[in-house]
């Protein structure tokens, strides 16, 4: 298939290439932080809004990596110009309105009400991209397909998440143990999420449905910082020292908080819809824990 991804260099889209690149004649077109020639695929730098050089071209599939507010989708969409055959829109779990004790699926309402804060403004973007893919794919013909991942993990994840602890513990032989951090959290490893994708381009089960991408387990920080003591190496954890904290103790001093820690961020998703239409399968995460130590040990060891 011929595939245009927008974004593409970061994360989610970089693992996403690297995997589609095997089978399928991929564009990517975004700012060019990161090259990606490096995969075979051909990278255009400009901005979405632009009206960049895929202007008149054919895509089987745009795979959407980087749509955050209004105007993301519309303009991408009336600046291609050529057929699009699916349009696939990387969303997030998060989109979902705000009810801590409630197991979202896929026919959970979204969040329509104003949340302040900068992750307030995340989730209003997102919510407005995926009204903004239905009502202009609707508009010109193009099946649409949502994808809502929950935390993703894994290597090449740059946000400092389960990186900026496996960092603390080969750097600093050290780790956080909250001790009022009661919220609990799902991952999803960023492999089994480029795969998810892959196995929606053409697939018209996919077209016009959205699913969730989280795994089976439900994490909470003490389970989280326990897989990852087992996924070190026996000498990392010599002399490792857990150093108690409170979550607002870890915000002052700078140690990083970046699940939900609270019963009220807490927020579960239901993932059968995507396992049962799609054949989605999701790495252990135990297992995922392990690979994303594995890599960023290599990393970090050799700075």
């Amino acid at each position: 298939m011929k595939l245009l991804v927008i974004g593409g260099s970061y994360f989610y889209g970089r693992v996403f290439v690297m995997e589609a690149a095997k089978e399928h004649e991929i564009t990517v077109w975004n700012r060019g932080t990161y090259s990606m020639e490096q995969f075979g695929v051909r990278q255009i730098q400009a901005d979405r809004h632009e009206r960049a050089a895929v202007c008149g071209e054919d895509f089987d599939a745009v795979v959407d990596f980087c749509a955050y507010g209004p105007k993301d989708v519309e303009t991408t969409i009336k600046n291609i110009t050529g057929k699009i055959g699916q349009y696939l829109l990387i969303s997030t779990v998060d989109v979902y309105e705000r009810n801590p004790s409630a197991m979202k699926d896929e026919t959970t309402p979204l969040e329509e009400r104003v949340i302040p804060g900068e992750a307030g403004d995340y989730i209003a973007g997102k919510v407005a991209v995926e009204r903004e893919a239905e009502t202009i794919c609707r508009e010109r013909g193009i099946p649409c397909t949502v994808l809502r991942p929950a935390i993703l993990f894994g290597p090449y994840n740059y946000a400092p998440r389960e990186s900026a602890y496996i960092q603390l513990v080969l750097m600093n032989h050290a780790l956080p143990r909250f001790t009022d951090a009661d919220g609990q959290f799902q991952f999803v490893y960023v492999k089994d999420a480029a795969h998810a994708v892959l196995k929606c381009l053409g697939n018209k089960k996919a077209f016009g449905q959205a699913y969730n991408l989280c795994q089976d387990q439900i994490l909470t920080y003490e389970t989280f910082f326990e897989a990852l003591k087992r996924a070190a190496e026996p000498e990392d954890l010599t002399g490792l020292v857990e150093v108690p904290l409170t979550v607002d103790q870890a915000a002052v001093q700078g140690v990083p908080v970046p699940f939900p820690a609270t019963v009220a961020e807490t927020h579960l998703c239901d993932n059968r819809k995507g396992k049962t239409e799609l054949g989605i399968i999701y790495t252990d995460f135990e297992e995922g824990m392990q690979r994303t130590y594995r890599a960023f040990r290599n990393v970090y060891m050799q700075t």
